[in-house]
């Protein structure tokens, strides 16, 4: 079997009614002819979307098969037994142009309980944001199952959701059960479980190109909702101006932004997981023991867990971010 190696994947472009252009005029991802490209997965390991390799030997292969023939190799031997064939962490870019609907996410007892396989637990990076963009996270008051089912009957649930103006840099952890919805003028990474699994509480009124209302999921929200305030919504950090910040640690991911103005040695040695790098801003080459790779703003590139070092050499200078599952992550 020939050793593994820093992988690149094609992304995969989602065509959406809220969508707009900047995945390519700002991240420079071409997704050719879609009229409205609201996302683009850029590491899946979701089934009938798993990311393709387009480097070295293995281009072509699909993520979840390479999962299933490397195992521990690529995704870390804890991982591999916690998770199985499924690659664990969902990486994509969004672009709003219209508000997103207001929607909530199960956690993973509820999703299992539901046949749904796993919950979906994300956070937010705001990569860019138009003046007085705005986006949803939480409620501005608890309240009760019998007062949310009033509001949806009535059409005034937007009147408790909790609105947070957001800036370039700006974070958002968004855990299962949290009621949100992005906004206008917003491009973000997100970073979240491999899930798919959406309930639309609230679609601002809309209709598709045939006059119909878009699908709401009220009953199957009910119990995936946490109806408490919600209190600083915003996740603040402290970022430095080169090496590494620290974004978020949870059970489902760690996250840190890495600020290369200098040659940088990462030693991922003591770390069992992959290692997920995307290019925020700039450019860098990346010397590992198997080789070398460039990445350039809006590429990403997956660092499996069997090999031990990165060293990152910034053309000019460069903003990544990291991603990773492990023990600490546990915590």
């Amino acid at each position: 079997m020939n050793q593994l190696y820093p992988l690149k994947f094609r992304p995969i472009f989602k065509d959406k009614i809220w969508g707009g252009d900047k995945i390519k005029s700002v991240m420079g991802l071409d997704y050719g002819s879609l009229p409205n490209c609201g996302e683009a997965w850029i590491v899946s390991g979701v089934e009938g979307d798993s990311s393709e390799v387009t480097n070295g030997f293995l281009e072509g292969n699909e993520l979840n098969e390479l999962v299933e023939v490397y195992m521990g190799e690529l995704v870390g031997e804890a991982n591999y037994e916690r998770f199985g064939n499924e690659f664990p962490v969902l990486v994509k870019i969004l672009d709003a142009r219209d508000w997103l609907s207001v929607q909530v996410h199960p956690d993973d007892q509820l999703a299992a309980e539901r046949g749904l396989g796993r919950g979906k637990t994300e956070m937010w990076y705001v990569l860019d944001a138009e003046p007085g963009a705005e986006l949803i996270s939480g409620f501005l008051k608890e309240i009760s199952q019998e007062e949310f089912q009033e509001r949806i009957a009535k059409g005034t649930v937007k009147e408790v959701m909790n609105y947070e103006e957001v800036k370039r840099g700006d974070l958002f952890f968004m855990p299962a059960g949290r009621v949100h919805a992005l906004g206008p003028g917003i491009l973000l990474a997100e970073i979240q479980e491999t899930s798919d699994t959406t309930y639309r509480i609230y679609d601002w009124d809309r209709t598709d190109d045939k006059g119909n209302p878009r699908e709401l999921h009220i009953e199957e929200s009910i119990e995936a909702i946490d109806y408490s305030k919600s209190n600083q919504a915003k996740t603040l950090y402290q970022r430095k101006p080169k090496g590494t910040t620290s974004l978020v640690k949870c059970p489902h991911f760690t996250t840190n932004l890495v600020d290369v103005t200098e040659p940088i040695a990462k030693d991922y040695s003591a770390l069992d997981s992959f290692v997920i790098l995307i290019c925020l801003d700039g450019a860098v080459r990346l010397e590992s023991e198997v080789g070398v790779e460039v990445l350039t703003k809006g590429e990403t590139i997956l660092i499996p867990a069997v090999l031990e070092w990165v060293r990152m050499f910034p053309e000019g200078s460069c903003s990544l971010m990291e991603v990773y599952l492990d023990e600490v992550s546990e915590e």
